[in-house]
C-alpha cells in the first residue's frame, strides 16, 4: 500500500485529556493513548465513542513533560475489539508547538541512524 501522508508519523509517548468543544459546561474527560502525532494531527486510542468532525479541546503532553493546549477534529475512527480508535487533525496549532515535534523527528532520526 502506497504511503500518502504529507508528514512522518512519529511515536511519542504519553497520553491526553480530551473534552468535546460543543458539549456546553459539563463536559467529559477522557484520557487516550497515543498511537502516532505528526505536526498536522495524531492518532490514538480510547473506551469511549467520539464523533466523526466533532472538535475536543486536547491538552497534550509531549515528550518533554510540557504540556500544550490545542484543539483536533476526529477525521477517521474504527473500531478493533472494545477499543476505538481515531485520526484527529490540528486545528490552529501554534507554530512552535509543531516545530518542538518536528524537532523531536530530526532527533529520531538521527538516533536511528547511529543505532545503524
Amino acid at each position: 500500500m502506497e504511503d500518502r501522508r504529507k508528514n512522518k508519523r512519529l511515536e511519542l509517548s504519553g497520553d491526553i485529556v480530551i473534552k468535546e468543544i460543543t458539549s456546553g459546561p459539563k463536559s467529559d474527560t477522557v484520557e487516550i493513548e497515543i498511537i502516532d502525532a505528526s505536526t498536522e494531527g495524531i492518532g490514538f486510542t480510547t473506551d469511549k465513542q467520539l464523533m466523526i468532525g466533532a472538535n475536543y479541546e486536547t491538552n497534550l503532553t509531549l515528550w518533554t513533560k510540557e504540556t500544550v493546549h490545542v484543539f483536533i477534529q476526529i477525521v477517521r475512527a474504527w473500531k478493533e475489539g472494545d477499543t476505538y480508535c481515531y485520526g484527529g487533525m490540528f486545528i490552529g496549532m501554534p507554530e512552535d508547538v509543531k516545530m518542538h515535534i518536528g524537532v523531536y523527528g530530526t532527533v529520531e532520526d538521527a538516533l536511528s541512524e547511529l543505532e545503524e
